[in-house]
């Protein structure tokens, strides 16, 4: 099965790379683009995932964080860096700049009730919890 983890192959493994290789596409033939901006790290347990994105130049109040069902969202912007003096144009300009979205869907459905996120060094963390209708029930075996 492509669910399940066990020496095989896993559906999140193979969903990362096919992600993976969609933004290869994109970056090859579209110029300028940069592919999933910004670049994320997901861990998920039986309880909760934690979302890590590198977002170096942002300010904290350019992000907005929002979820839906099972799906996050972070967006933001990135402002433009202006040189201090006047007469200077870029030479070289490889640092991307602008607006920037990126939605994921998680493996289950999230309480945002209880979302922690904390953004420090450029790096923000959001600490999405598990909703209580959605955590796995155990069930008791009567006999007969």
């Amino acid at each position: 099965m492509l669910w399940q983890n066990n020496g095989r192959r896993s559906f999140w493994r193979e969903f990362d790379r096919l992600q993976r290789e969609m933004n290869r596409i994109v970056n090859d033939f579209v110029p300028g683009t940069l592919g999933s901006f910004p670049p994320i790290n997901i861990w998920a347990d039986e309880e909760s995932v934690l979302v890590m994105a590198e977002l170096p130049g942002v300010e904290a109040e350019e992000l907005d964080v929002s979820i839906v069902g099972d799906s996050v969202t972070l967006s933001g912007e990135r402002r433009t860096e202006q040189a201090d003096d006047g007469d200077v144009r870029y030479h070289r300009q490889e640092r991307w700049q602008g607006n920037f979205s990126r939605t994921m869907q998680l493996p289950f459905r999230i309480d945002a009730e209880n979302v922690e996120a904390n953004f420090r060094h450029g790096v923000l963390e959001v600490r999405l919890p598990r909703a209580a209708e959605d955590r796995p029930k155990k069930i008791s075996v009567s006999t007969a």
